[in-house]
């Protein structure tokens, strides 16, 4: 009898996924996400609309620099993560989630993996509808294997923004708590990272906080072309060292492996004083950086998640 039983206990894995499934039909169903994905749509319509109205009719490397961009990572974090620890709490299912045959690591990593399948799902279908508008619009486009290289670019400056909501809300146990804490770092970490990147002459410390870091141009070697019709791709010539922008800068190591990126800073008080050059860094160095100092604080905030609630008391 005790055999039989064993042998109708759920392995690991089905357990696992039974929590990642529960997880990911509860984020799907949310009318948040949908609101996210419509506005994430809007924003990658706009991307390759605009630039069309001002007769740039070509532009083959259009698919290889899109991004889902920044207010989309923190608003996929939001609608994905807020209410995923903090929300069972709130509406006690906590209570029956953790009487299952499960451990609370094993609760954590299941809501873990459905997040990062519910963004790697939306951020894919986004991704191939900037691909068709590109081609549409714009004619055909290069390098379209270096596609995936951006998209997973995208999903690790999103984690950032995850880790740090599921941090807020395994601590506070309050979905409004989580968004509010997040949102209001994204949001002073862009104005205060604006205001040093154009009063500063020492904005390198930008490299290691949250965000789009300090904006450079691309000097590329060898020759190499970097325009179309005569008019300069913004998005292959400017570079931002950020964690924002990761998935734009493996896609131009990839293009252009021997390039360095000068940093200048331009006095706004005098528009007449010429930009004086900072330094110089490769194209490569800044894309390590900006891959490591995202993995940083993806595992320490998902360290303080988990253990948040892997202590936590159930019956407060």
């Amino acid at each position: 009898m005790e055999r039989q039983i064993e042998k109708q206990r759920p392995t690991w894995l089905q357990r696992f996924w039974a929590i990642t499934r529960y997880e990911m039909l509860w984020n799907i169903r949310k009318k948040r996400f949908i609101g996210a994905l419509i506005f994430a749509f809007v924003l990658a319509t706009i991307q390759f609309a605009l630039p069309a109205l001002f007769n740039i009719s070509e532009n083959p490397y259009f698919a290889i620099t899109f991004s889902v961009g920044n207010l989309s990572f923190v608003l996929f974090a939001i609608v994905t993560a807020m209410n995923s620890i903090s929300g069972e709490y709130e509406s006690g299912t906590i209570v029956p989630l953790l009487t299952k045959p499960v451990s609370r690591t094993m609760v954590f990593l299941g809501k873990l993996f459905a997040i990062f399948l519910t963004i790697l799902t939306a951020y894919a279908v986004i991704y191939i509808y900037s691909i068709v508008g590109g081609i549409v619009v714009y004619g055909p486009q290069y390098n379209l294997q270096l596609v995936p290289l951006a998209l997973i670019g995208d999903i690790i400056s999103t984690f950032i923004w995850v880790a740090i909501v599921l941090a807020a809300g395994s601590v506070t146990k309050n979905s409004l708590l989580a968004f509010l804490m997040a949102f209001g770092l994204f949001i002073a970490l862009a104005i205060g990272g604006g205001l040093i990147s154009q009063l500063s002459d020492n904005p390198s410390g930008l490299n290691y906080i949250p965000g789009s870091g300090v904006s450079g141009t691309l000097n590329v070697s060898g020759g190499q072309n970097i325009t179309v019709s005569n008019i300069t791709v913004n998005t292959l010539s400017s570079v931002s060292t950020g964690t924002d922008s990761i998935g734009n800068n493996m896609v131009k190591v990839v293009l252009y492996p021997t390039s360095n990126v000068s940093f200048y800073h331009r006095d706004i008080f005098n528009f007449t004083a010429p930009p004086k050059l900072l330094f110089a860094e490769s194209m490569g160095l800044i894309a390590l950086r900006s891959i490591g100092v995202a993995f940083v604080y993806i595992a320490v905030f998902l360290f303080i998640a988990w253990y948040a609630f892997k202590r936590s008391q159930v019956f407060e």
